[in-house]
């Protein structure tokens, strides 16, 4: 098996990896090539993947500027981070209010090794790196704790993740044990994807297989139904579970992309 050795912890270059696809399909360097195959094949099946990459991208950023502008978020949970691009978490947030604190998680050394590099806070605020998996939501919790203030609310960013925790129940289970441990006024914002869109589900259906055949990370598209109950009790922000480019858009008229987002409060 391939692999690299980073930071204590071994990099698989022999199976794609979904952090470092998106990475690929956002315009970015740092990736294998067993990352950009999987995404070209991806490419060649279901082309609006890279309407649905940069849709997520820009989601992240009106959906962190509303809650840090308009709400008063300051502290932030980013779990799923990816690789760094442009606009992240942490620089929409800081640009705003500098004293925002933001914890970053993957399970991708890469990633990590990347983040800690790049990804520099504000002297006001701060910046942590985890590296955990999504479905040990308590050590995430208890690692980031020493950076974030669970008395204060936080914003939970799950962007293009819970789809790769298949089993249902599980991923609830999942939103629960974090949202159990931020206090009323706290957020959590999802993206996730879905065949519900697209003109022709077969197409992204024999792309996600394909992906699902040869990577690290296999996929479960959801329905809106399953998507919005991950938002039982809890106060989901207008518009709603949409497609991304429908949330609280700069410009309308923006085509729908197989990919839904929501923003909910926590009361």
């Amino acid at each position: 098996m391939g692999g690299t050795e980073v930071g204590g912890s071994r990099i698989d270059s022999s199976v794609p990896h979904s952090a470092r696809v998106w990475n690929y399909l956002l315009g970015g360097n740092d990736n294998y090539e067993v990352d950009r195959e999987a995404a070209e094949r991806f490419i060649a099946t279901f082309p609006a993947i890279l309407a649905i990459a940069r849709a997520d991208r820009a989601f992240l950023g009106r959906a962190v500027r509303h809650l840090v502008a308009d709400l008063g978020i300051r502290q932030f949970l980013d779990i799923g981070t990816g690789l760094p691009t442009m606009d992240n978490t942490h620089e929409v947030a800081q640009r705003i209010a500098p004293e925002s604190r933001i914890v970053y998680v993957d399970n991708d050394p890469l990633v990590l090794v990347h983040a800690r590099a790049l990804l520099t806070s504000t002297p006001e605020g701060a910046c942590d790196y985890i590296e955990a998996d999504l479905r040990d939501p308590k050590t995430i919790l208890e690692r980031a704790g020493k950076t974030l203030d669970y008395g204060r609310p936080v914003a939970i960013m799950l962007l293009g993740i819970l789809h790769f925790v298949h089993d249902l129940d599980e991923a609830h289970s999942i939103v629960r044990t974090l949202l159990d441990a931020v206090p009323s006024g706290s957020f959590v914002v999802l993206t996730h994807s879905t065949l519900d869109f697209d003109r022709d589900p077969s197409a992204q259906a024999e792309a996600q297989s394909d992906w699902n055949a040869k990577s690290a990370n296999p996929m479960r598209p959801r329905t809106k139904a399953e998507v919005e109950s991950f938002f039982e009790g809890l106060d989901v922000l207008e518009p709603g579970v949409v497609s991304m480019t429908r949330w609280r858009p700069e410009f309308e008229g923006a085509d729908e992309v197989a990919g839904y987002c929501a923003v909910a409060r926590k009361p």
